[in-house]
């Protein structure tokens, strides 16, 4: 199962390996980025696993390894990975590939009711195998690389597709091959999201617990934060983090001394960027009061007497068939679609299956207990 990765970093070498691949019909893979250090993420390496080889890309000095996208692409390969959400999302904002035909040993896991779905514990649970962790947090930026580095970074797909196989006779085996299928073609929709950058900074944790003077002050530190990091192309918390950043916002310092007081204020920013940090609190201290920022109104919905009763109802019946199931009452069905389906009340699994929320899976394994549930609530 385990062999040595060869490192790529040559667009004829690249090359040449990926067309020595190109008749496989199963390709394991992973994506090592750098959000923890650079302020835009990226993909800094590519490692692949056949059978019987594995390779790691460096497309920094080659760019776009196009055979590899052919292959990603092509509905006869079938592409494994481990958690693929982030890895999909990278691929399709650098490279603008779509996968199509996926395994993610991840979600597979997690149908199976297997608690502990890291990879680190599948390899460990089913074959032994301990995955070094020191270079977690590493820097995938910066070159040249260790050997140790790459080593590291070759074990995330040097079992992959072994562990794919595990996990494949156990989903057959339990009646749960068509689940997984469901959530594995669900995943080829998986776009990079670019966020929205101008309100980004509500989303911050510790943001709710603010006043509308407030957030414009937090706004205005964190558009100046992030133009900085961008400048720099350093992660946004290496600049500041959200702690002193937050401080700021709650004390309005107006002198170099006040802002040097906050815990936490690095001594080479104060040094370098305190008069830009008060005069971005000054500018959210003068913005008038019909301009400040506010947050988005939630979604109303009609008041529904009946809405907890039924969402209680669903909850009991999920956690009676994900005890009987052995599964995560939350991977068998969501808080959110739990109340999907209390708020549209269905009576019939026609009206079911109409709701966008839920799988045919789950519609299958719990419709009918639902059904009745909502029914005798209704009477």
């Amino acid at each position: 199962m385990a062999h040595q990765a060869i490192y790529l970093d040559t667009a004829q070498d690249t090359s040449r390996f990926l067309r020595s691949i190109a008749d496989v019909d199963l390709l394991a893979i992973d994506t090592e980025g750098a959000s923890f250090h650079r302020f835009v993420d990226r993909i800094y390496l590519l490692q692949l696993s056949t059978r019987d080889r594995s390779a790691i890309i460096d497309p920094l000095p080659i760019g776009t390894p196009e055979e590899l996208g052919a292959l990603l692409e092509s509905p006869k390969v079938q592409v494994v990975f481990h958690d693929a959400d982030y890895d999909l999302r990278l691929l399709h904002q650098d490279y603008g590939w779509q996968v199509r035909n996926i395994f993610d040993t991840r979600v597979a896991a997690q149908i199976l009711g297997i608690r502990a779905f890291g990879l680190a514990a599948l390899l460990e649970k089913y074959f032994g195998v301990k995955l070094d962790k020191k270079h977690q947090r590493a820097d995938w930026s910066m070159r040249p690389l260790t050997r140790d580095m790459l080593d590291y970074a070759a074990q995330d797909t040097m079992h992959l597709l072994a562990l794919r196989d595990r996990l494949a006779d156990e989903l057959k085996r339990a009646g749960r091959w068509e689940w997984a299928r469901e959530e594995f073609a669900l995943l080829e929709t998986t776009r990079w999201d670019a966020d929205d950058a101008a309100n980004a900074f509500l989303r911050m944790k510790g943001a709710r617990d603010l006043n509308r003077r407030e957030l414009a002050i937090l706004r205005e530190l964190v558009s100046w934060r992030d133009d900085v990091a961008r400048k720099a192309d350093r992660a946004t918390f290496r600049v500041l983090g959200n702690e002193p950043l937050l401080e700021i916002v709650r004390l309005k310092p107006s002198t170099r001394e006040a802002l040097g007081a906050i815990k936490g204020m690095p001594r080479s920013l104060l040094d370098r960027a305190a008069n830009d940090l008060l005069e971005a609190v000054r500018r959210g201290l003068a913005l008038p009061d019909a301009e400040l920022p506010r947050f988005p109104k939630p979604l109303r919905w009609e008041r529904d007497p009946d809405f907890d009763a039924r969402a209680s109802a669903l909850r009991t019946v999920r956690d009676a068939a994900a005890a009987r199931l052995d599964m995560d009452p939350g991977v068998l069905c969501s808080r959110d679609r739990l109340e999907a389906v209390a708020r549209r009340n269905p009576q019939t699994m026609d009206e079911l299956r109409e709701i966008p929320e839920l799988r045919r899976w789950q519609i299958e394994e719990l419709g009918p207990e639902f059904l009745t549930q909502l029914s005798a609530i209704s009477r």
